[in-house]
């Protein structure tokens, strides 16, 4: 909650809250391995969040090395890739590959909206047909101005989008819906 608030404030995730995060998980799932090896009922752990350290590190790398194919390729923060790497840290390697999917789309559905906000649905419509017809007719894109350039720009906040998709990931909100949806 804390990265989602800073994220939309000031576009930052701050270290002071990704790193003791990160150590929380692995410490929580420590205590939880050695709680169970000294006969503590596992399946109360497990409804307190335990998933076994194993399972904890396994999903912070996979989490991790997934967001930071994206630093290099896609350009995220630094801060989102310690914030989907904690968030693995939690959740495990499945939950947290879930949670990362529902983020990004989430986030991609946001910046859609805020870009529709900035340039209006007609005018994103006409320049999207633009577009096309320079590449049917003329095998390329046509060129945008400056001021199109950073309309497209929208910001992506990526951190409330992740709290919404912990949400649907740990409470299963998506099995929950009825079935006529």
């Amino acid at each position: 909650m804390v990265a989602a608030v800073t994220d939309v404030a000031r576009h930052r995730i701050y270290n002071r809250t990704t790193y003791p995060g990160i150590l929380a998980a692995l410490g929580m799932n420590a205590l939880g391995d050695l709680a169970a090896w000294r006969g503590v009922d596992s399946a109360w752990l497990m409804r307190l969040g335990w998933i076994g350290l194993r399972s904890s590190l396994f999903g912070l790398a996979l989490c991790g090395l997934l967001m930071l194919v994206c630093f290099v390729l896609l350009k995220v923060g630094g801060g989102d890739v310690k914030l989907m790497a904690m968030l693995g840290g939690f959740l495990g390697p499945e939950r947290g590959l879930e949670a990362l999917l529902w983020s990004f789309i989430l986030g991609a559905a946001v910046a859609l909206i805020v870009l529709v906000w900035r340039v209006g649905a007609w005018r994103l419509v006409v320049r999207l047909v633009k577009q096309a017809l320079y590449v049917f007719r003329l095998g390329g894109w046509a060129r945008l101005t400056p001021d199109e350039r950073a309309q497209l720009q929208a910001p992506l906040f990526l951190a409330p989008s992740a709290l919404a998709a912990v949400a649907i990931v740990q409470f299963s909100l998506i099995e929950r819906l009825p079935a006529w949806i």
